[in-house]
């Protein structure tokens, strides 16, 4: 049987390339005056420039030229250059092979190169089994052995042998892997394991399935079907602290492709992978579920607190004019007796002159029934709610392993305490339970007269515990969102190395005391210049004055007359394409749907045509079922089968990277920027039919719940990274994810985002690693200053200083701490998602968290200060931004199936349907800007003069040319040959 191959071809050829950027081979291929020295010692031409060549092509990328194969040509010119010797003398080097050997020996002997040998294998499998026990990425694994390799100076062996010790160092990782999530499981474990496959009674499915499903809607019931299966799970007892023995990549890697098979698969699995599947798939569902019943809480705490807050609006518009009513008549009551009061009148006498007695004692009980409480708050109609959350509260606190930091202890503490009431069926809070964490809004309606109000408390606590999970300062074993807040960053020891080996993967001065004078300086330097400049009254384009704060001036955001004209005849010339023959293209040009490899065998999708018939109907959310009835020669199960092994969030993100690299590269695409900045906004889509559920409410659009997707665009207008947030949660939480964790080769510099895109946390946390933050800050008159402590007075900036002062104490105290969490995020150990989420929650004010924030103030007024400044900084950003928008209107265009409504219940498929659709859009993009570059140049060739300095109005988001309907074809057309392009659309007479 054929060895299993683990390197695509294009991976193979890259493993070895020569490089081709001008910094890449002078980096490599500079000669040094000890090589020229002994280069030197060899007579005549030929000699020195094959001995040089040959040298070069032994460091890197470390292997030998082979004897017909030609030297690379940027290389043969540079070393040329370099022993300013002709380049056909190596014409007459090639030629003679005894000459090749003598040097190549001496070129061992002299530099130490060594040739590979079988001890040399041996050692080099045994290093990357350690690597494999992380990954089992083919290209991660061979490159690691190519570059070890290297250090050593030891001679490449040819390709086959680098995939054959990278395939070896795999199958020894996935036996330790196998064994280490077997050996401790006892007969009983592996007997529960294989009732897993069974299946459950009154059901159609095995257990296994029915423990893998999604909640439904967020009620008691579904939370109490949910409480089952974390419970069936806890019931496997696998051995404690089973999940630490390996890397949670391999481990998530093995769930997943466990998941994709059915039981009668996962039976005839070799019993050990078969235990070992099952285990990852228990630890991976114990999560998954554990993380879903915290968050189902979550959300039927708000759905509750809404339903409240609803109720107290419904009925105060309903006793509107009632309410109008009684205070019109007391108004004249109130009116009667001033005028009593005046006159010396009997003021009894004067409340009968409007009404009589009895009726004035009826309207004084109809006002207090009226009225609301002083507070005027909804809190008390959540007791109405009690019975919803009293039906699954007692289990839903017996099931969940909860610790705590010293900050919510006395929640823990009262979450004890109703789990003894629930135990021993008591109905009285006992007299001393704690009451330390009950907030002054819940006092009044938790502590009585009467004592403690058992309904209340209970609501009390179970909100409370709402808010302490989210902000991390109560954790929940087994859970994957929910864990320790140490357990996210690198260990404690780990990072003292880093830091003290200078390691750290941050942007800046690491040296705290160094790190604040640079910035204090500067922001002292700014502070100065634009308190001048204002009293001044020198801002370009901004006024600060006293009686109306700060004013500046909107940018003009109109198009040039000339640039329209030019918008239109380009626009004019674009091909009429079909979607799917514009997929079709893009992949001949940049071959992204080799990144959708097979789940378990790494292998390529054998029916591409299937491949990108899958990837549309996430695109355009039409779904498999419908995009099968209209594609011809497509079946549902086909395309089924190809989404569970191909469709995966890593390979849409990798294939995502392949079309930006592709824009990237474009030199039409300059037009727009040179990929250095970039920009973020989310865009809503609601949630319909089976995702409703599944769905948050956000007051700013409405009642109906939705979902948000947050995509990245770089400024040359490439959708770099995009995903799926509740709509409730501000949009500054995912700005750095995007950054952080796409696939492509951008190198942003700069990054904007609107007024939800920014908190002084995440200005923080950019500058740490290394981004310049600019986001446009509505209403920025509001927006504080703030300045050191001290002497000095920013008279003309007085309106926009705040009254608090840095705490660069507080800064100090937590240096370590913050540099920790940064370097944490950057190398991944957690996303800067989760952990933005946990910092600014309520209510966690801990030290990390104040000192973050002290920090981010000195970024964020560095900013305004910049900001009122310069107008080109102004306009970057609007340019940017506006960008973004036109994205969302093109994504909006694609997405318009179904309504345009999100109807996937499972998040997983949203996912998809996210990714999807910014893969369509980048394909839609780069198509775009070919054919833009293309248009342009024949206006050119045409004798229409094209001002350059207008390309840059010019957009690829254009969708008016592209049938994004109909049935869905694949057949190549036949206007497109290899290396070739469609023709554009006739020009239209002058």
């Amino acid at each position: 049987m054929p060895r299993r191959s683990i390197l695509s071809t294009t991976e193979r050829d890259s493993l070895l390339a020569l490089p081709e950027a001008k910094d890449e081979l002078i980096r490599h291929y500079t000669l040094s005056e000890t090589d020229l020295s002994i280069i030197g010692q060899h007579r005549g031409s030929a000699n020195r420039l094959g001995f040089a060549v040959q040298l070069c092509y032994l460091r890197f990328p470390g292997m030998v030229l082979g004897v017909d194969e030609p030297p690379f040509a940027p290389l043969l010119r540079m070393v040329a250059a370099q022993l300013k010797v002709p380049l056909e003398s190596w014409d007459e080097y090639g030629q003679r092979e005894q000459t090749r050997r003598e040097h190549l020996v001496e070129l061992q002997a002299m530099f130490g190169f060594k040739s590979f040998t079988m001890s040399d294998y041996k050692r080099e499998v045994h290093k990357l089994t350690e690597l494999a026990l992380q990954t089992d990425k083919g290209i991660v694994l061979a490159s690691a052995l190519v570059e070890n390799l290297r250090r050593q100076s030891i001679i490449l062996p040819v390709i086959n042998a680098i995939e054959r010790a990278s395939a070896e160092a795999i199958t020894r990782a996935n036996r330790h892997i196998y064994t280490a999530l077997t050996d401790p499981l006892s007969a009983v474990h592996r007997h529960r394991l294989d009732e897993l496959l069974q299946r459950k009674e009154g059901s159609k499915g095995t257990w296994l399935a029915w423990l893998r499903q999604s909640p439904a809607k967020p009620n008691s019931r579904h939370m109490l079907e949910h409480i089952e299966r974390l419970k069936a799970w806890q019931a496997l007892d696998l051995p404690q602290g089973i999940e630490r023995l390996l890397h949670q990549n391999r481990l998530l890697k093995i769930a997943r492709e466990g998941g994709q098979m059915t039981p009668a698969d996962l039976a005839r699995f070799e019993v050990q992978r078969r235990y070992a599947t099952l285990v990852a798939l228990a630890i991976e569902g114990m999560a998954t579920v554990t993380d879903e019943i915290i968050d189902l809480h979550d959300r039927i705490i708000g759905k509750l607190f809404n339903a409240a807050k609803n109720k107290h609006q419904q009925q105060f518009q309903a006793s509107g004019k009632a309410i109008n009513d009684k205070v019109r008549l007391y108004g004249r009551v109130g009116q009667a007796l001033l005028e009593a009061k005046q006159s010396g009148a009997d003021p009894f006498a004067a409340i009968e002159s409007v009404l009589s007695w009895d009726a004035f004692t009826a309207s004084v009980g109809e006002a207090q029934k009226l009225a609301q409480p002083a507070q005027f708050d909804f809190l008390h109609r959540i007791g109405e709610s009690y019975a919803t959350l009293r039906r699954y509260a007692p289990q839903f606190l017996e099931v969940l392993k909860l610790r705590a930091a010293p900050a919510a202890k006395g929640v823990l503490d009262a979450i004890d305490v109703l789990r003894g009431m629930n135990a021993d069926n008591a109905r009285k809070v006992p007299a001393g339970a704690p009451t330390a964490f009950v907030k002054p809004r819940w006092a009044r309606l938790v502590l009585t007269d009467e004592g403690i109000d058992r309904r209340y408390y209970e609501l009390c606590a179970l909100s409370e515990l709402k808010n302490a999970l989210r902000s991390g300062d109560v954790w929940v074993q087994g859970s994957r969102q929910f864990k320790d807040f140490e357990d996210y960053l690198v260990p404690a020891g780990k990072f003292a190395a880093m830091k003290l080996a200078s390691q750290l993967p941050l942007a800046v001065d690491t040296d705290c005391d160094q790190y604040l004078q640079s910035r204090l300086s500067l922001l002292e330097q700014q502070l100065a210049r634009v308190n001048r400049l204002a009293g001044a009254n020198e801002l370009p384009d901004a006024t600060i004055t006293t009686a109306s704060g700060l004013k500046v001036t909107p940018l003009d955001a109109a198009v040039p007359d000339a640039a329209q004209a030019l918008i239109d005849q380009a626009a004019a010339l674009l091909p009429r394409v079909k979607i799917t023959e514009l997929l079709m293209e893009v992949d001949e040009w940049t071959g992204f749907t080799r990144h959708f490899t097979h789940l378990k065998t790494g292998g390529t999708a054998p029916d591409k045509a299937l491949l990108l018939t899958t990837i549309l109907a996430d695109g355009i959310n039409l779904g498999l079922s419908k995009m099968a009835e209209s594609c011809p020669g497509t079946t549902y199960a086909r395309l089924s089968w190809l989404q569970a092994w191909h469709i995966r969030d890593e390979t849409y993100s990798s294939a995502l990277g392949e079309l930006v690299n592709a824009q990237l590269r474009q030199p039409f695409a300059g037009n727009w920027g040179d990929g250095t900045t970039s920009s973020s906004d989310g865009q809503r889509f609601k949630a319909g039919g089976r995702a409703e559920s599944t769905g948050h409410i956000n007051p700013k659009y409405g009642s109906d719940p939705g979902r948000t997707l947050y995509t990245h665009i770089s400024d040359q207008y490439a959708p770099f990274s995009a995903k799926v947030i509740n709509v409730g949660v501000r949009d500054s939480t995912y700005v750095l994810d995007g950054l952080l964790y796409h696939e492509s080769d951008l190198a942003v510099e700069e990054h904007y985002t609107d007024t939800a895109g920014f908190t002084d946390h995440v200005f923080a946390l950019m500058q740490l690693l290394g981004f310049r933050f600019a986001p446009r800050i509505r209403d920025l008159g509001d927006t504080r200053l703030f300045i050191p402590k001290g002497d000095a007075s920013y008279d003309a900036l007085g309106p926009m200083i705040s009254s608090d002062r840095l705490n660069i104490k507080h800064i100090r105290a937590h240096w370590d701490e913050i540099l920790r969490l940064a370097a944490s995020i950057k190398q991944g150990t957690v996303t800067a998602s989760l952990m933005l989420r946990k910092l600014g929650s309520y209510p966690r004010q801990n030290g990390l968290a104040v000192a973050l924030r002290e920090l981010g103030r000195i970024e964020r007024t560095l900013f305004i200060l910049d900001w009122l400044q310069s107008v080109e900084l102004r306009r970057r950003v609007q340019v940017g931004l506006n960008k973004g928008e036109a994205r969302n209107a093109l994504a909006r265009a694609v997405f318009f199936y179904r309504l345009g409504e999100i109807r996937d219940r499972s998040f997983q498929q949203q996912r998809y349907r996210a990714s999807g659709l910014n893969l369509i859009t980048a394909a839609i993009v780069l198509w775009n800007t070919v054919y833009l570059e293309r248009a342009v140049n024949a206006l050119r060739g045409h004798a229409k003069p094209v001002d350059d300095a207008l390309l840059q109005y010019l957009s690829p988001l254009g969708w008016e040319h592209i049938n994004l309907t109909g049935d869905y074809l694949w057949k190549s057309s036949g206007k497109v040959g290899a290396g070739k392009f469609r023709p554009l659309r006739p020009m239209s007479p002058p």
